[in-house]
């Protein structure tokens, strides 16, 4: 009986810790989000009127890309519905073609109406082959268009590749 005891009190602490543990990593990637959002405002202020107008959003605050003929890219993000952290997102992409050289970027998707958000939500979204990114620019946020009820942005932070693609790339969400 004491052992059985002892098993449940160790489960409850480890479930404890667990839950503890992402809302750590959760606040971390909130925290990167502010400062990539402030980061995209400055470098083009014009973007504030995606933020203000879209149905919802998704920030990757740091995305990892690198490859030497076949490629990867891998990053996690928070979901926004009308201001509001809604959810977490992760994406992921493998691709195969020209590209050479490692980066990271912030990468935002805006999404100008609900069911494009909630396509989004809904899990598995994907963009398809040859969508790119539109690399954030000074003034360059008020000519970019909503394609498919989607509009994307990438923001490099370091490093250097010879790649704009988005397309491939695969997206997971979870709630809060």
């Amino acid at each position: 009986m004491t052992y059985l005891k002892t098993m449940i009190v160790a489960m409850a602490f480890f479930a404890g810790f667990s839950a503890f543990a992402q809302d750590d990593e959760a606040k971390k990637i909130m925290a990167d989000v502010d400062k990539a959002k402030m980061k995209m405002m400055q470098k083009d202020p014009s973007i504030e009127s995606f933020f203000d107008d879209s149905a919802g959003y998704v920030i990757f605050p740091n995305v990892g890309k690198g490859g030497l003929v076949v490629g990867a890219a891998a990053g996690n993000g928070i979901l926004y519905e009308n201001g509001v952290a809604v959810g977490s997102a992760d994406l992921k992409k493998l691709s195969v073609g020209l590209q050479a050289g490692g980066q990271a970027i912030v990468e935002a998707i805006f999404f100008k109406t609900e069911e494009a958000l909630n396509e989004f939500k809904e899990g598995d979204f994907e963009f398809s082959a040859g969508v790119s990114a539109v690399v954030l620019k000074e003034g360059k946020a008020e000519s970019v268009r909503y394609k498919d009820g989607v509009a994307v942005f990438a923001m490099p932070k370091a490093g250097l590749m010879a790649e704009a693609s988005v397309g491939g790339q695969k997206f997971d969400y979870e709630a809060f």
